[in-house]
Order: C-alpha cells, then structure tokens, then sequence
C-alpha cells in the first residue's frame, strides 16, 4: 500500500493514530495521576493538530469539497468546539452527556477517521495478491485482537497469551470455541472488544475499509476494483462497491432488526440493568449473523432463561441462517421477491420468464433445506428420549430445528451437547463439515461444495460426462475446485485429530474429533474438552479454525505463483480408478 497525502495533513494523521492508540492504553490500563494528565495533554495536541489541519483543508473553495465531506467536516467542528469549549466552561461539561475526558478522548476517534479518509491507499498487486491480502488482513486484526484482550481492564483475572490469541482467533474467524468463560472472564470492555473482533471478521476489514474510503472520496483506482472484486466475488469490476455496500446494507439491517427483536423477546428479570439488557440483545445479534457463537452467559443459551424460551430461539435461528446463506444468495433472493411482486401487480404479463433465481442460489438452497429436513428428521428420532425429554410439544421442534441448524456454523447450543447419543455425534460432525453457503460469515467445505460432489456422483452413475442442472452445465472449474477443498478438508482434519491425539493421548478420540470438525467448520460446539487442551494441542486448533475461516485452498493458492495458460493439449488418457 502506497499513502499519497500533503506534509501537514500526514502529520496530522500519525498524531490521531498516536492518540487512538494511547486511548486504547489509556481504557485498557489503570493509569496513575501523573500519566493520566500526561495523556490528557497529548489528546488535546491531537486536537489542535487537527483543527488546524481542518482549517488548511477549507482553504480551496468549499465548491470543490464533496457533500459528505462537508457534513462530516461540520459534525468534527462541533465536537470540537464543544470539548474546546468544556475545557473553559464547567457549566457546559456537567450538561454534556459524556464527561470531559470521554467527550475529548470521542472527537479525538473522529478526527483520526477524518484524516484517514484523506488517505489515497493503493492495493499494488506487485506486492500481495488479492488472496495473500485476505489471509495478512484477518492475521493482522487477530494478532490485535490477542493483545486488546490482555489489556488489564478487558479480564476480570490475568489472561495467558495463549488464550488471548486462541479466543481472539475464535472471535475473527466466528468460530466459538472458547477456552476460558465469556461471561466471568471478561469485563464489559472485554465483551465489547469480543463483540468488535466478530463484526470485524465476519465481515472482513477489507470490506470496512475499502467501502469507508470510497464512500466518502466518490472513487477509486481501477487497480483497487480489480482487488476488491477478487475478494468480494463480484460478478463485475465496476459493481465491486455496489456489493460492498450491499454487504453492509444487509449486514448492519438484520443485526438492527434482530437486536430489537431479541431485547423484547427477553424478560428484564434475567438482566441487572437496562444497559445489560440491551447490550445482550446487540451481542447476540451480531454473535448470530455472523455465525460466532459467542454468549456472555457461561452455558451459552442453555440458560434456564433461554431454553425454553422458543421465541428468542427462533429469532437466533433467523439471524444466523440469514447469515449462513451468503450475501450473494440473499441479495439474489431479494431481488427475486422484489421481481415476484413486481409481476402480481403487473397486468402484461409476459410468457417470457427471465432467470432472477440463479444456478448458486437454487443449489445453496436446495441443498441448505434438503440438509436441514434430514438433519431435523434424525435429530427429532435420535434424541426424542434423550435431549429433547424436558421438552414439550412445539419445544420439542424449535429445539430440534436450533440443534440442527447450529451446526451449519452457528455455534450456539440450548441443549448440553455431551450427553447426545453417539450416532447423533457422528452426523453432526457431518453437518459441521458441511457447513454453510460461500461467500457466507459460516465456515465448513460449503453447501454448493457438497451439492457439486453429490451431483457428480449422479451423473457418472447415469452415464453422463458432463454435470447438467436447471437446462446449465456447471463449469469443469467449479467441479475441480470443489474436489480440491473436499480433499484438502479431509488432509487438514486428519493431521489435526492426529496432532491433538499425540499432545493430549488422554483425551477420548470422540470428543477430538468433534473438536476438529467444529473448529474446521467454524462452528464453535464442543464436548467440553476445549479449555482442558494443552498449548500445542490449542496451537493445533487456532491453526483449524483459521484454514476453516479462509479456507485451505484459498491457503495453498497463496503459495504458488498462478501459471499463464498454454495454448496447447497434451494427449488425454484414462487411468483406472476402480
């Protein structure tokens, strides 16, 4: 990445960045007096820095400005002038909402965003590929995350690195899996940085960032699309911001929605303040879309106040399915209602049907619903006497459709997972393989993954050389792809169930292997094996749950340099497989 900004302006932008750190500091640890005042005075530079770096921007004409520059210019004046302003005046700090110092500390965030939207940031593929940029971003936010979780005023107790680092990966990468208690654990703070690290890594700092910039400077350079287009997967270079923003659009809605829904879906009794409650329904909500898993409750939702509370259950579902489908299939679906009544209220109806519903949309959710009815079906028969036995009636299948859609890498459980019957074991940890669409905040090989190899499989039964479906072809790439992360899935969770064996021979095989498949799968279920696992054996596991997030492929793609195509065929032959 290349910065291309005036001399002042960057200084101005190092000195926010200065501050934002220090203010991370400064909320992280308990500072004595004299430090406190030391950073106290350094903020306020930050703050003059800035108002003059302000004042130098406004020097062309304001006609050149853009609008939304403009606005956000005139929002940083004013908390600026008022934390200027507090500083002289008493009666205007006891009126403000926030104190003096959150009030200075607040503008002091603003203008490092200010200045950072300045920035002109280049994405240079001479240097990083569009993959080897994906896999560095989630590092980096990990490796930041593991040491804003040590901060002192982040854990109620001191927190070994390795546990930062392990909760902190199971956070960017929305596994679950935890090796110390979200709920006792951590402070509101340290709740607050888990909730931060989830949204971050189910939507991929990438995405923020790109989109941010963009919003506010109206373009980008033709070298950008093309990587934002590769990690978005958008059809097209010129629409790679359509779909970011439709990313966010439909990311930060469901989360609004369901947040609402699940503050009044919940009773105040179960909360010591409005805050909490309130907290709880935004943590959750996010912890659901992005298919984390993460509770603040230590049995997750196996709450007395939550599992029977059916309502609430299916308001997570919706949340975590929506997110498990992939942003590309639910903006396919919404166009494809939008079109279905578009057409009940049009009276020239054509006999011309026009393709909305696309090929990776009906084979996600073909595959997602076919999955989901089996998995429901076995589940209800395997366990009617077992896990379900406190249940009653419409709890009994709200139960069950929780205990089989969590798996697809949602991560939560209203049940106690280590009393389930082997068998049940068995294909969840199928499920967990499986795991949810692309292009989706879950993990596992993925639905159209599956849907591929089973419809393959058909068609050379049939006699067929080629794989047809809904009047299409899918493409020999697609097939090949698709053989490829099923096997390097099987090579990834082979050598992890055999390196967490050797580390921790007393640990029955069983229960390793869940762990691996839930780690693999980004799921976040566990036998209760995870916070007794020694250091290597959660080295072994971080590993799991960052292929499982970015996916093996994506790993190995990464590594070798792309051949240019050859324009000739060698003879082909056949080789004898059975």
């Amino acid at each position: 990445m290349t910065f291309k900004i005036n001399n002042f302006h960057k200084i101005s932008f190092w000195v926010s960045l200065i501050s934002v750190i220090l203010i991370l500091l400064d909320v992280g640890f308990s500072l004595n007096g004299s430090s406190q005042s030391f950073l106290s005075q350094l903020y306020w530079v930050a703050l003059g820095t800035g108002l003059f770096s302000l004042a130098l921007r406004y020097k062309k004409p304001i006609k050149g400005i853009k609008k939304k520059i403009l606005f956000f210019d005139a929002v940083l004046l004013l908390l600026l002038g008022t934390a200027f302003l507090s500083l002289f005046l008493s009666q205007l700090e006891a009126s403000l909402p926030l104190t003096q110092s959150q009030w200075v500390k607040t503008t002091v965030f603003f203008l490092f965003i200010r200045e950072f939207i300045e920035l002109k940031i280049n994405l240079k593929r001479s240097v990083l590929n569009p993959v080897q940029l994906f896999i560095l971003s989630f590092l980096i936010v990990i490796f930041l995350g593991s040491l804003l979780l040590m901060l002192p005023r982040a854990t109620y107790h001191e927190l070994s690195y390795i546990d930062a680092l392990f909760t902190s990966t199971s956070a960017v990468c929305v596994t679950g899996l935890i090796v110390v208690d979200t709920a006792t654990a951590f402070t509101p703070f340290g709740k607050l940085i888990l909730m931060l690290l989830i949204q971050v890594g189910g939507l991929g700092i990438l995405t923020f960032i790109s989109y941010f910039t963009y919003f506010f400077q109206g373009g980008t350079s033709y070298e950008n699309q093309v990587v934002l287009s590769s990690i978005s997967s958008s059809r097209k270079i010129g629409e790679v911001f359509t779909t970011l923003k439709s990313i966010l659009l439909i990311t930060f809605g469901v989360e609004l929605l369901s947040s609402v829904l699940i503050f009044f879906s919940i009773s105040s009794e179960s909360f010591n303040s409005l805050s909490e409650q309130i907290f709880f329904s935004v943590f959750h909500s996010v912890s659901a879309f992005c298919n984390a898993g993460f509770s603040t409750f230590t049995n997750n939702l196996y709450e007395v106040d939550f599992r029977f509370n059916y309502y609430f259950q299916l308001i997570i579902i919706f949340n975590f399915v929506i997110g498990g489908l992939g942003f590309p299939i639910v903006t396919n679906i919404l166009n494809y209602v939008k079109y279905k009544i578009l057409t009940l209220f049009n009276s020239n109806k054509d006999k011309h049907k026009p393709w909305v519903l696309n090929l990776n949309s009906r084979i996600s959710l073909i595959t997602t619903v076919t999955l989901s009815l089996v998995a429901f079906c076995i589940f209800y028969l395997f366990e009617y006497n077992n896990t379900l036995v406190e249940h009653e009636g419409v709890g009994k299948i709200v139960t069950t459709l929780f205990s089989v859609t969590t798996p697809r890498t949602a991560g939560f459980n209203t049940i106690d997972f280590s009393t389930l019957r082997v068998p049940t074991i068995l294909f969840i940890c199928f499920l967990m393989w499986v795991g949810a669409s692309p292009q989706s905040t879950g993990g596992g090989i993925k639905t159209s993954t599956f849907a591929i190899a089973v419809l393959n499989v058909l068609s050379l039964a049939r006699g067929k050389s080629r794989i047809e479906i809904y009047r299409r072809e899918i493409a020999g790439a697609s097939v090949k792809r698709a053989y490829a992360i099923m096997t390097l899935s099987f090579f990834i969770l082979g050598l992890g169930i055999l390196l967490i064996s050797l580390f921790d021979p007393e640990k029955e095989l069983l229960k390793i292997v869940f762990e691996c498949f839930s780690a693999y799968g980004t799921v976040g279920l566990s036998l209760g094996i995870t916070a007794q696992l020694s250091t290597a054996s959660k080295i072994v596991i971080i590993c799991i749950m960052f292929v499982g997030r970015i996916s093996m492929l994506s790993l190995v793609i990464s590594f070798f340099k792309h051949v240019n195509y050859q324009n000739y065929n060698y003879p082909k032959e056949e080789i004898l497989i059975n």
